[in-house]
């Protein structure tokens, strides 16, 4: 299963692409990041600038369509700082809706430490590790303390670098005096925290963010050579980054621009950044911090695979996202997955053998086996008018991966197993084309005769052959076990597939001797004959004629009369006289077995 994961934050945008694995744990396939600088002039309740709006816009279009180009199957997309602060912010979202489709949502800064906390000791904690967290942002820094992804200590401090630049860093090379501004406000904001995770004790000091990644980069630089792409789990000092303090803050921004390993685009930010880093970590009296590159992104990560392990489980069953959501539908509605998936079976084989008449396309075979699976799951609503619900259930089921045609008519064709036939009048198929109701038509008649061959709910059809025999269509039937039922029904609800066949159909059970559910005309094995417990008459009818005939009782305790077939009227291919359901051999409908629900 494939997720896309989105940071909207202050100072950049983040996107990761990842492939879930059966076990839970993820590979990322795909990362983007643009720094845009979203809050830019826009922190502290001001408003975003359109030109950051648009940049942000812009970058987050780009991110849709690599998206799209791995087949991502979920994108969530979170919004920080900058968003949550602003005065239009939920213009700012709506036009992300609006542009791309994705639906942001803002997270407190408590959330995003936590995500970001969970993410971090994922990629770099030490088993049964206590870790402090620190993530530096534009907008925020979040400082936490856990045992493992547990957190204990959670909070988010408006000390962004963004927010710290535009506030503090009004000299080029910076102050002294407003070096020591920035300190204090640092103090007095964290300082009190810090003392009570210092005072908790703790194993490790984790960093994470494109800053202090940035930092951890030009300390690994200075150390000659070039650092490697990946800085997950190297560890720096604390005194490394004091001496990178004392360089960096003497620096002017020409000077900065040329420092090896030094992002250009963070040379304005890094004095803010190595300053609050480095205060940080001389409050804590840590003596390193152990850079990792997995953050907030990788944290939602994390929460999706936490409050989705059933789905997942689901893709690695049905890797396809439309089969998924078709099963995750019937599931939510505690459909009958052996009596479903036995129509489905059934109505597959009644599709391919009629090929040539019909003329569909594996498309729409598709289309039948969905609705095959979904029939039956208005019984979830009430078992009343069940195949009216079925069709609002899966309209409104949020199904995945179809286009809205498709899915009317999946409804559809689910809608009519039972009761009404299509008509032009109905919602729905009246405002279908003529294929797609011509498509509608053909499949429901398949599954109307597919649903009654399994009429109760025992799977007893094991196979069916379906043959041309010039004047009519002889469906042959393979059971294992009492059928009359799955007869009844099928006989019953035959004549939208014959309409489509344009032939009569008759119905023989092949292999066993369970063919009593006939109507009149329907021709049955002569297998079926002789059976114990038969009773054979011979009558004289109102008009003087004779006639023999077989008098049976079924396993629902109905008992059945059937007429012997004349010589010349029809025998089968052994020779044998053929049997006839006697006229007058019209039962009420038996109860359904399963949950004794009156019989379609």
């Amino acid at each position: 299963m494939r997720i896309a994961a989105i940071d909207i934050g202050t100072n950049s945008i983040h996107m990761i692409v990842v492939q879930i694995r059966p076990d839970l744990s993820f590979e990322v396939i795909d990362r983007e990041k643009e720094m845009v600088r979203l809050g830019a002039g826009g922190l502290d309740g001001r408003a975003l600038t359109p030109e950051a709006m648009h940049a942000a816009l812009q970058v987050l279009s780009k991110f849709r369509r690599l998206a799209e180009s791995h087949s991502v199957e979920e994108v969530i997309a979170v919004a920080t700082s900058a968003t949550r602060e602003s005065e239009n912010g939920g213009e700012f979202l709506q036009a992300v809706t609006d542009h791309t489709g994705f639906r942001p949502r803002v997270i407190s800064g408590t959330q995003e430490a936590r995500h970001i906390h969970s993410a971090a000791v994922y990629g770099a904690g030490g088993p049964g590790d206590v870790a402090v967290v620190i993530d530096i942002g534009g907008g925020s820094v979040e400082v936490t303390r856990g045992k493992g992804a547990a957190v204990e200590l959670g909070r988010s401090f408006k000390l962004g670098v963004i927010r710290l630049t535009e506030r503090f860093i009004k000299s080029d090379p910076l102050e002294p005096k407003d070096e020591r501004r920035l300190v204090r406000h640092i103090e007095n904001e964290v300082g009190t925290y810090i003392d009570q995770i210092a005072r908790a004790r703790f194993d490790r000091v984790i960093g994470t963010s494109g800053t202090i990644l940035s930092i951890g980069t030009v300390i690994a630089a200075s150390e000659g050579g070039a650092p490697d792409k990946s800085l997950r789990n190297r560890r720096i000092s604390a005194k490394q980054v004091r001496r990178l303090r004392k360089e960096i803050v003497g620096l002017s921004i020409d000077k900065r621009l040329r420092v090896p390993g030094l992002e250009p685009r963070r040379a304005d930010l890094v004095v803010a950044g190595v300053i609050l880093v480095d205060e940080i970590l001389r409050r804590l009296g840590a003596t390193e911090l152990t850079l990792c590159d997995l953050s907030l992104r990788e944290g939602l990560v994390l929460d999706y695979i936490a409050q989705h392990r059933k789905e997942i489980a689901q893709a690695d069953r049905y890797p396809d996202i439309r089969r998924r959501s078709v099963f995750e539908l019937a599931e939510r509605c505690n459909y009958w997955p052996e009596h479903s998936q036995q129509v489905a079976r059934l109505a597959m084989a009644l599709f391919d053998q009629t090929r040539a008449i019909h003329g569909l396309t594996d498309r729409e075979r598709e289309w039948l086996e969905y609705a095959s699976v979904l029939h039956d799951v208005g019984v979830h609503i009430s078992y009343e008018r069940h195949h009216k619900h079925s069709y609002y259930l899966i309209k409104n089921g949020d199904l995945r991966g179809f286009e809205p045609e498709e899915i009317e008519i999946i409804a559809l064709v689910a809608r009519y197993h039972r009761q009404a036939t299509p008509k032009r009048g109905h919602d729905g198929f009246g405002d279908l084309g003529r294929r797609s109701r011509r498509a509608v038509r053909t499949l429901a008649a398949i599954l109307r005769l597919a649903e009654g061959l399994d009429r109760s709910h025992g799977q007893t059809i094991t196979g069916l052959e379906l043959r041309d025999r010039g004047d009519d269509d002889l469906l042959q039937v393979r059971t294992a076990g009492d059928a009359e039922l799955e007869l009844w029904a099928a006989t019953r609800h035959a004549a939208p597939f014959e309409r489509m066949t344009r032939k009569p159909l008759r119905i023989e059970v092949s292999g066993n001797a369970y063919a009593e559910h006939s109507h009149p005309g329907t021709r049955v094995s002569g297998q079926a004959v002789r059976r114990r417990g038969d009773r054979r008459l011979r009558e004289v009818d109102a008009t003087g004629s004779a006639r023999e005939v077989v008098e049976r009782r079924g396993s629902s305790g109905v008992r059945h009369r059937m007429e012997l077939v004349s010589a010349g009227e029809g025998r089968n291919q052994g020779g044998q006289k053929e049997e006839r359901a006697h006229p007058d051999d019209v039962q009420p409908a038996p109860r359904d077995r399963l949950r004794g629900s009156p019989a379609v």
